[in-house]
């Protein structure tokens, strides 16, 4: 039988979810896999598909038609084409057409907050975004729910392992904190976009109750996004021990330095930021929202979204009770220990390729 064909088709790619694509492009043209990544040229550029030995196609995270003419183009010739997000499975769903030769597999990564018309929108895409699937993959049991409430024929429990990273070495954890002001004081980290549903104003809220903790602990938050300037007003209004430092692509030297990983997100399914603190043997105190209760089990200390009373108890604690940081790393090492490997994450994706394209495959063949 000829080589397995594969289209993955990113939208405006989450951190999650075009590493996911990149950790998958790779893994499959390790076992002979033909993979063409269709996304924004930055994706490219920021996550170096080609070097993967991926085959790479700039599309634009738009509907209109020469975005899908050239995703169409594209998936013609495909034996299965994987799209990563509702807008992605959107615009998958249109290159296809309606008579669907090409088996559509959607990974759901992530879910998007609205009211009012726009979360009506937001349901209206996702209703056309599964139910355009030949199956849904969902990084958590609650987004398996969601697509099934939304239609999907098929929707199964699909838990993305972001690819692990070796911990720094003791020199280069005191590089890091020196770097960052913080060899003397406790290091509080927290990554992601700057933007509304991270939790920002909430852990800024926290911070103010930090301040009178000696040695002041710093927090450093790691990310871009349009609340950049009101948090940052906010930092100097207030004197908050708080530095905002853009984005980085040292995530895993900052974790792996920090005295506690902070994630006070108002949802989150499969956190890149909670599975590399766990990997690391970090103390993390996270919401709990979305999937991160069943990613973290008893490994993190969680609270409630919204109450900066809780979260700043919860850090304070753990800040006071060394043995108590040493109980959670441990525990979280051990949780990682559990999740698949980034290998068994690709034999599963790859032996869902052959149930749904082996009969357009054999077909082909005959």
């Amino acid at each position: 039988m000829t080589q397995l064909r594969t289209v993955q088709v990113l939208g405006g790619g989450s951190a999650g979810s075009s590493a996911h694509v990149r950790s998958l492009a790779g893994g499959l043209v390790a076992r002979g896999v033909r993979v063409t990544v269709c996304a924004p040229a930055s994706l490219e550029h920021d996550y170096d598909f080609l070097g993967t030995g991926a085959h790479f196609v700039p599309v634009p995270p738009r509907s209109d038609p020469a975005s899908v003419g050239a995703l169409r183009a594209v998936c013609a010739s495909a034996d299965v084409v994987h799209a990563h997000g509702v807008n992605a499975a959107l615009r998958a769903g249109l290159a296809i057409g309606r008579q669907r030769r090409v088996p559509l597999v959607v990974t759901w990564h992530t879910r998007s907050l609205a009211d009012g018309a726009k979360g009506r929108m937001l349901r209206l895409m996702e209703r056309r975004a599964v139910r355009s699937a030949a199956v849904v993959l969902a990084t958590s049991s609650e987004l398996v729910d969601r697509a099934r409430e939304r239609g999907a024929r098929d929707a199964r429990l699909s838990p993305v392992t972001a690819p692990g990273h070796t911990a720094l070495d003791d020199r280069a954890e005191h590089k890091a904190r020196a770097d960052l002001g913080a060899v003397d004081r406790p290091l509080l980290v927290a990554v992601g976009r700057l933007e509304p549903g991270r939790g920002y104003d909430m852990l800024l809220d926290a911070a103010r109750d930090w301040r009178g903790l000696d040695p002041l602990p710093l927090v450093v938050i790691a990310g871009e996004g349009r609340e950049r300037a009101s948090l940052q007003s906010r930092i100097e209004a207030e004197t908050l021990p708080v530095r905002l430092i853009g984005r980085r692509d040292d995530i895993t030297d900052l974790l792996a330095a920090a005295d506690i990983a902070l994630l006070p997100s108002s949802w989150e399914a499969r956190s890149l930021l909670a599975q590399e603190a766990l990997r690391l043997g970090v103390p993390l105190v996270a919401t709990r929202v979305g999937g991160v209760p069943e990613l973290v089990g008893d490994a993190a200390a969680l609270v409630p979204y919204g109450d900066p009373g809780a979260l700043s108890t919860a850090v304070t604690a753990l800040l006071a009770d060394p043995s108590a940081r040493y109980r959670l790393a441990a525990a979280g090492r051990a949780q990682a220990a559990t999740w698949p490997t980034e290998d068994e994450t690709i034999a599963q994706i790859l032996s869902v390729y052959d149930e749904f394209a082996a009969p357009r495959r054999a077909a082909a063949s005959s």
